[in-house]
């Protein structure tokens, strides 16, 4: 808190001009003790944002990404993006990239060249290399200024990089995501004059007035042609309403795709896993330039945080209940990115002394260091989905499914904290406790017993559904869930008083995706009602292993709300037009021959590894004996009424259920009275109504469950009466 900018750099502020003629502004803040001699290299941020404070006497509180590096001192460069703020020009969403055949061909990556070139040749006292980062829209102008190829860039550091708008931010797989919808006003109303001053409306709903409850505010609004009631002149909002295809507009601004052979400067991509702004972003801009451009020095970092919480010091470091260690924050600004640029812009060092991807174990809560990602020791494996309930290693014998409804007018929500419901963008459902959605309906849940060794998934996840709808459109929402044991003792700075570990349902990974794009992004396609479908899409990467005694589970819904806009489960060839009429409920069915495809890091898990660590039948309850009479029996008494079963566990007392046999209805017995469980919750009594020489069945059914949730294995009670 001592150490004051101004005491230590000398700030100017100048314009740059571009090769179209356009000035871009640009504050330049120079260490003091730079000159001919002890030159210093030149680090860039470039942002929409702006880069106040606006004026030559006026100084931030902090420079660069991290206090280290300010005190080590760089050239800091801030400039405002064409058409924000200070400087001219027109403003365009996520930039198409351009080629550049004349001085009016520009776009980020020539700005961002042009700029370089000034800075190298007009900057007093610096040493010719020149650095780039950017969190968030900055690490998206810094993923776009690799495309420069100035040979004055020597390292760039994009941070939660938005790479694509169809997949980042905004959509999922294309999935609106309305927990967006107050940031259109930062990005869809252009500026008419340069300005230090925010010049856009502010958002349609004042949250800090209201109550902040956006499930009931979203829902209340209806279909999302409530939008032009406020957006009618936003261009960003028009935009996207006139695009809900993976179209030109959106292609032309997927930076991946516009990578060569031969990028010269090395790259730094740093990433959150509960980063729920820009998790796509940096794993894919990772792999994009590790496969087009293998010569590059190309590393990866990605560390327990929400959007851009590795830029922060908070101690201890949280993610909405879950502590994952001290300082991580310290660590990753000292010891990996301040190593980065000391190398490539000061020369220090014959190396970095970082590995090709430096990844933080969400489950074991450490950092590992890996030569290659995802890591070359892993090997695939199935987890499908049955019908029971459960994740089996093998594939079904028996083709079968289970059903759950979803009533758009009744969306699951995303979190419970449905005051973080109007924030501008989400944040903690990422690693949020899930027996809320768990516990409904309209949710599926399928998962391990307790695992009797750690099992570590380490690289990408893919969903594999097969599934049926009584609509003719519909969205998947799928999770992967780490259920903490009963006994899991809450840490010592739990967030939120009323939440417990035990028995806790974090959420590690989760993704949504529209049936009416399983084929094609660019051509969406109806389902036709009733028809079993392929639903095949990936989920983003992980590192995160599973402890012995927690188990895995998956999830399956339709709604998420309201992260996700409500599908109407009709199709409509335009969603964000959908009238109320077009709204349906709908019936949704995923067959046992879905599954999940993991990658287990070799060592955690392996073919030969005990069969109880996925064999869910190890752990499930069972029916061990059964009064008066024992099943089977040919000439039961019509005096012996009661039944009493005891299970194998101690179960929970708040379910049950029965059904037929495979006689059929005609042969089930009723159960004329429930007498319910012992106080050991191990036995549970019932009374029959029986007559006379007949042969009965009832199923003990799969309701049943014991108090880890793990679900009875179906009982078949069968006997026959005397005369």
């Amino acid at each position: 808190m001592a150490y004051k900018v101004q005491d230590h750099y000398t700030k100017t502020e100048t314009y740059i001009t571009m090769r179209d003629g356009v000035n871009l502004f640009t504050a330049i803040y120079t260490p003091k003790l730079a000159t001919a001699t002890r030159p210093y290299p030149i680090l860039l941020q470039r942002t929409c944002y702006g880069i106040a404070p606006y004026g030559n006497d006026s100084y931030p509180n902090h420079l660069g990404p991290s206090m280290t590096m300010m005190q080590e001192g760089y050239i800091m460069v801030y400039q405002d993006v064409r058409g924000r703020y200070k400087s001219e020009g027109q403003f365009t969403n996520m930039t198409p990239l351009t080629v550049h055949k004349s001085n009016t061909d520009v776009d980020e990556s020539s700005d961002t060249f042009d700029t370089i070139d000034w800075l190298v040749k007009h900057v007093p006292n610096n040493n010719g290399n020149v650095g780039q980062w950017g969190m968030s829209y900055p690490g998206f102008y810094a993923a776009a200024g690799l495309l420069s190829n100035h040979p004055a860039l020597k390292a760039s550091s994009p941070q939660a990089p938005i790479s694509d708008f169809f997949f980042d931010d905004f959509h999922h797989n294309g999935a609106f995501l309305q927990s967006y919808f107050l940031l259109f006003p930062w990005f869809g109303v252009p500026k008419k004059d340069t300005t230090t001053f925010a010049w856009y409306d502010s958002p349609p709903v004042n949250t800090a007035k209201v109550v902040r409850d956006g499930y009931q505010i979203y829902l209340d609004q209806g279909p999302l042609t409530f939008a032009d009631t406020y957006y009618k002149d936003n261009v960003f909002w028009q935009q996207t309403v006139n695009h809900p295809n993976y179209d030109d507009y959106w292609r032309k601004r997927a930076v991946l795709q516009h990578y060569p052979p031969n990028l010269k400067t090395a790259v730094m991509t740093v990433g959150g896993w509960f980063d729920a702004e820009d998790l796509s972003g940096p794993l894919n801009l990772y792999k994009t330039i590790e496969k087009k451009s293998p010569g590059t020095y190309n590393t990866l970092v990605m560390g327990p945080f929400g959007h851009g919480g590795w830029a922060y010091e908070t101690g201890h470091t949280l993610h909405s209940n879950l502590y994952f260690g001290d300082s991580l924050a310290s660590f990753y600004m000292n010891e990996i990115e301040a190593k980065f640029f000391r190398h490539f812009l000061k020369g220090i060092g014959n190396s970095t002394g970082l590995p090709e991807a430096y990844m933080f174990d969400t489950g074991l809560k450490k950092w590992h260091q890996f030569d290659q990602w995802p890591p070359v020791r892993f090997h695939k494996q199935k987890l499908y989905l049955n019908a029971a309930g459960t994740l089996d290693r093998q594939p079904p014998k028996k083709i079968e499914s289970v059903s759950y409804p979803s009533d758009p007018m009744k969306p699951v929500p995303h979190t419970e904290d449905l005051t973080s419901t109007m924030n501008f963008t989400p944040y903690n459902y990422m690693s949020e406790d899930q027996r809320f959605a768990g516990r409904r309906p309209d949710v599926l849940t399928f998962q391990t017993g307790a695992l009797s060794q750690d099992v570590t998934l380490g690289g990408e996840i893919k969903a594999y559904l097969n599934v049926a709808s009584t609509g003719t459109d519909a969205d998947f929402f799928v999770k992967l869930i780490d259920v903490y044991p009963l006994d899991e003792p809450n840490h010592a700075y739990m967030p939120h008083k009323n939440v417990t570990l035990s028995n806790y349902w974090q959420m590690v990974r989760s993704e949504m995706m529209p049936a009416r794009f399983r084929n094609s992004f660019e051509t969406p396609q109806p389902l036709r009602a009733g028809q079993k479908t392929a639903v095949h899409f990936p989920l983003q990467d992980v590192l995160h292993t599973f402890k012995k005694g927690h188990r895995i589970m998956i999830q399956v819904q339709s709604t998420a709300f309201p992260l996700f806009a409500r599908n109407p489960q009709t199709f409509v060839r335009n969603p964000y037009k959908a009238k109320s009429s077009d709204y349906a409920k709908a019936t949704q069915t995923v067959f046992n021959d879905s599954f999940m495809e993991v990658d287990l890091l070799e060592g955690a898990i392996t073919e030969n590894a005990p069969p109880s660590v996925w064999n869910f039948e190890d752990y499930r309850p069972r029916v061990i004996s059964m009064a008066p009479f024992e099943n089977g029996a040919q000439s039961v008494s019509t005096s012996t009424s009661v039944v009493t079963l005891r299970f194998s566990q101690k179960m929970d007392t708040r379910y049950y259920s029965f059904g037929k046999g495979s006689l059929g209805v005609e042969s089930m017995v009723r159960v004329k009275r429930l007498l319910g469980f012992s106080e050991d919750a191990q036995s549970f009594s019932f009374e029959l109504d029986v007559k006379p020489n007949q042969r009965y069945q009832l199923v003990i059914g799969s309701s049943f469950r014991n108090e880890n949730g793990d679900r009875l294995k179906p009982y078949l009670i069968d006997f026959k009466t005397k005369d």
